[in-house]
C-alpha cells in the first residue's frame, strides 16, 4: 500500500482481510450542476476534471473546493484487479457517499444507495475479475430541495453560506473506496459481538454471504499471552451460526477508561473437506453499561461520563479529516482537557475513529445526522439508514450508548403524529438491534418514548446561579425540560438516568475582533477568568449533584463561524488545559455512591 495515497489505512479495522486495495486518491470528476450527465453522456466518456477522493467536492482537499449549490457530481477510474486475486469473489466498497449514489462498473449497474451517513458495497462478479480493469463511475445526486429534505445533520441546506450552528456541504464521495477479495462462493460478514461479562464469554453471531452446505465456523480469541478461547460451530442449518467464547477467570479483563483491553479475534469459514474458503481478523472489548437507579455504569462501577460534543469537522476536510493522525489527535486533546468521551454530534463518525476510540477507552454516544429530515413525515430511508448505522457500530465497545434524534422540537398534542411515530420508530429500531446499551430516544426537547432508557435536556444558561436553579430540582425529579411549562414539548420523567446533554457552548476566541464576529451562547466573558470562573462553576453544578450521571460540554472545538470550542477550529490551543482539565476532574457525587 503506497504511504503517497490519502487516507490509506485499512477503513473498517474490526473485520480485516489481506487481500485489499484502497483506491484513494485522483479520479475523473464533473460537476452536473443540472444532473442532466446522464442524458449528456458522462457515463460513457472521460471526465473533465479531477478530484482527490475521498475528500468532497466542497474540500480544500480535494482540490475542487467548490461551495455552491451542487445537483450532481461524477466520479469515474479506471482499477486493475490484482491477478493473485483469482480464484475469490471481488467487492468494491464506498464507505460513505453523500448522498443518493449510483455505480456502474464497465458499463454495468452494480448498485443504488440512498443516505450520505452509511457504507455500501458492490458485488463484482461477472462484472470484473482478477486481471481485468475495472473502469468504476459514480454519480452521486446531493439535490437541495430533494423531495421530503434528508437527513444532512450541520450541512448548510438553506442559505449558500454557513449560518449559525450550520456549516459547509459534503456531496459526493467523503471515505475511502477500497476493493477487497472473499471466498468466491462462500465468504464472512461483519460478525456482531456481544461481551458477557457477567458470565465471562464473548457471544457472537456470525452472518454468512452464499451459504451451502457442510460449512463451519472456527474462532480464536487472543491476548498478549496467546490464545483464550476456541469454538467451532456448524453453519449449515442456521441462517447466521452463533457461539460463545468462554474466557478463563483469569484471562477476563474488562474494557473501560484507563484500561481499554481489546483481545484479538481470528475468524475461519471453513468447508466439508476442511479447506479454509474465507477468513478474516477483528477485535473485542469485554465491556457491560448497566442501569442501576439514576446511575449509567461500565463494568459494574459508576463512571461519570465527562463527555464534550464533537461535531466532528475539519478546516480542510469538512468532514473528513486529512490523516488517520488527525483522529487520534482530537480523541487525545478531550482527554488533556478532562473529558473520558464524546457525544458524536450530528454526524455519523468513520469508522477509524471509532477504532481509536476503542483503542484509547474513550466512550462515545453515537448519534444520527437527523437534521434536515420533515420530521412531521415519518420516513422508510430515515429509519433504513440509521439501521445500516447500528449495524456497522454495534460491535464497538467504546460506543456506550444510542440517541436517534437531536432536538426534534415539537410541541404536544400539535404535531404529535409525524414526530411521535418517528421517535417510537427510531427508537424500536435502535432497541431491536442492541439490547446491550441503552438508548435515549432523542437529546434534549421532545421526549416521546416514555420506555426510553435515558431522560436528558439542553441547558445553555450562562449565569452560574440560574443555571444552578434549572437543576435544583433534580434529585426529586423536578427536572430541568425544554420547552414551555404551559404547553409541554415532553411526556413525563419516569425515573430515567438523567443528564444534560449540551451545556456551556461560551463564546471565546483570542482575536478580539474575529471573537465579536463569532456565535456562541449568551454573553460572552469579559475577560479570559471570567471564562474559567464560568466554566468551572457550571462543571462543578452538574459533578456535585447526586441524581447526574454524565453532562456533554458544547464543545470540543470551534467550528467555523461557531467559536465557543474548548479548541481552536484548527486543533490550537484555546486555553490553560491544565484549568480546564482541573475543573472537570473532581470525583462526580455519583461516583461517590
Amino acid at each position: 500500500m503506497s504511504h503517497g495515497i490519502p487516507r490509506s489505512e485499512h477503513p473498517r479495522p474490526q473485520l480485516t482481510r489481506p487481500e485489499w486495495l484502497n483506491l484513494n486518491g485522483e479520479w475523473q470528476f464533473e460537476i452536473d450542476h443540472g444532473d442532466s450527465g446522464r442524458e449528456r453522456g458522462l457515463l460513457d466518456r472521460d471526465l473533465s476534471g479531477v478530484i482527490t477522493v475521498p475528500f468532497c467536492t466542497e474540500s480544500e482537499l480535494s482540490g475542487v473546493a467548490h461551495t455552491d449549490f451542487i445537483d450532481a457530481v461524477w466520479y469515474r477510474r479506471d482499477v486493475v484487479v490484482p491477478s493473485d486475486w483469482a480464484g475469490k469473489r471481488v467487492l468494491l466498497h464506498f464507505q460513505a457517499v453523500d448522498y443518493d449514489a449510483t455505480v456502474w462498473v464497465n458499463g454495468t449497474e452494480v448498485a443504488r444507495h440512498r443516505g450520505g451517513w452509511s457504507g455500501f458495497t458492490c458485488d463484482l462478479a461477472d462484472v470484473a475479475a482478477a486481471g481485468e480493469t475495472a473502469t468504476i463511475t459514480v454519480r452521486a445526486r446531493d439535490v437541495k430541495d430533494m423531495p421530503g429534505n434528508k437527513p444532512g445533520g450541520k450541512q448548510s441546506n438553506h442559505q449558500h453560506n454557513n449560518a449559525g450552528c450550520n456549516y459547509t456541504r459534503t456531496t459526493g464521495i467523503w471515505q475511502t473506496v477500497w476493493l477487497e477479495a472473499v471466498g468466491q462462493q462462500a465468504y464472512l460478514s461483519r460478525p456482531r459481538l456481544t461481551p458477557d461479562c457477567a458470565n465471562g464469554r464473548l457471544n457472537v453471531v456470525q452472518p454468512i454471504r452464499g451459504a451451502t452446505a457442510g460449512l463451519s465456523v472456527r474462532m480464536e480469541l487472543r491476548d498478549q499471552m496467546g490464545t483464550v478461547a476456541q469454538a467451532e460451530v456448524s453453519a449449515d442449518l442456521d441462517f447466521s451460526p452463533s457461539l460463545s467464547l468462554d474466557i478463563p477467570a483469569d484471562r477476563l479483563r474488562a474494557w473501560g477508561p484507563g484500561d481499554p483491553h481489546l483481545y484479538d479475534l481470528d475468524i475461519e469459514l471453513i468447508d466439508a473437506s476442511g479447506a479454509v474458503v474465507d477468513a478474516a481478523s477483528s477485535y473485542a472489548g469485554m465491556r457491560s453499561v448497566t442501569i442501576d437507579g439514576r446511575a449509567v455504569k461500565i463494568n459494574g462501577v459508576s463512571v461519570f461520563q465527562r463527555l464534550v460534543l464533537d461535531q466532528g469537522y475539519y478546516p480542510d476536510g469538512i468532514l473528513t479529516a486529512s490523516s488517520d493522525e488527525a483522529l487520534v489527535e482530537d480523541i487525545q486533546l478531550s482527554l488533556d482537557a478532562g473529558f473520558n468521551g464524546a457525544r458524536l454530534h450530528q454526524k455519523v463518525f468513520e469508522e477509524r475513529f471509532l477504532y481509536h476510540a476503542d483503542r484509547m477507552g474513550y466512550l462515545l454516544w453515537g448519534e444520527f445526522g437527523d437534521w434536515g429530515i420533515d420530521r412531521d413525515t415519518p420516513r422508510a430511508g430515515y429509519i433504513t439508514e440509521w439501521l445500516e448505522v447500528l449495524e456497522r457500530d454495534y460491535s464497538h465497545p467504546s460506543i456506550v450508548g444510542w440517541c436517534p434524534l437531536n432536538e426534534t422540537a415539537r410541541p404536544r398534542p400539535e404535531g404529535i403524529e409525524g414526530l411521535d411515530d418517528l421517535t417510537r420508530g427510531l427508537f424500536l429500531a435502535t432497541k431491536a438491534m442492541d439490547q446491550s446499551r441503552p438508548v435515549l430516544d432523542t437529546s434534549g426537547y421532545s421526549h416521546r418514548v416514555p420506555e426510553s432508557d435515558i431522560y436528558d435536556s439542553h441547558d445553555y444558561q450562562q449565569d452560574p446561579d440560574e443555571f444552578a436553579k434549572n437543576h435544583a430540582g433534580t434529585a426529586e425529579g423536578r427536572l430541568h425540560r425544554n420547552g414551555p411549562e404551559d404547553r409541554p414539548w415532553s411526556i413525563p420523567y419516569a425515573g430515567q438516568p438523567y443528564f444534560v446533554s449540551e451545556f456551556g457552548g461560551i463564546r471565546w476566541n483570542p482575536a478580539e475582533a474575529s471573537s465579536r464576529e463569532s456565535w456562541g451562547y449568551g454573553r460572552e466573558p469579559a475577560d479570559i477568568e471570567e471564562f474559567y470562573t464560568r466554566f468551572d462553576r457550571l462543571c462543578q453544578i452538574l459533578l456535585d449533584d447526586e441524581s447526574m450521571f454524565a453532562y456533554c460540554y458544547t464543545q470540543l472545538t470551534d467550528v467555523f463561524q461557531e467559536q465557543n470550542g474548548i479548541y481552536l477550529f484548527d486543533r490550537s490551543t484555546k486555553f490553560d488545559m491544565a484549568r480546564i482539565k482541573a475543573s472537570q476532574t473532581r470525583v462526580a457525587a455519583i461516583e461517590k455512591q
